[in-house]
């Protein structure tokens, strides 16, 4: 089994522009965080001049694949069978991309054979984490 699920998936960024512009969004999850998955822009695109990437829910992208969900920052919405739209909020403005939904669906299926939805929490290395946050405050301390 993979540990990780990664892929290059198109996307139109919609913005006040005559025409959509093409974009490849790299989309990653791990089963080392199981609960959240990556969204990579590339610096060509963000407003910083590097990459950026949004980190949300795995289940948001599940439920935004059926039917409009989302609070906050990022809001997905199912359209017809060719596209979903993602919509991300920031200080700085908000970007909408339309993804070919059946791309985004291959991915959450990849995901799920990595992790099993219900299943995260077995895959969370809660332990290892809690005594990484005790190391890191103890040596705050010193």
């Amino acid at each position: 089994m993979f540990r990780t699920v990664e892929q290059s998936i198109p996307a139109e960024l919609i913005s006040g522009a005559p025409h959509p512009v093409p974009v490849t969004v790299r989309v990653v999850y791990s089963a080392d965080d199981p609960l959240a998955v990556r969204m990579v822009f590339p610096a060509a695109v963000s407003l910083s001049g590097g990459d950026v990437t949004w980190i949300f829910a795995r289940s948001l992208l599940d439920r935004g694949l059926r039917a409009p969900s989302g609070l906050g920052d990022v809001h997905i919405r199912p359209g017809d069978r060719a596209g979903t739209t993602v919509e991300l909020r920031a200080a700085q403005g908000v970007a909408l991309l339309r993804f070919a939904t059946g791309r985004l669906r291959h991915f959450l299926l990849h995901s799920y054979a990595t992790v099993p939805a219900g299943l995260e929490a077995r895959a969370l290395d809660i332990d290892g984490g809690l005594a990484a946050l005790l190391r890191g405050a103890r040596e705050g301390q010193d």
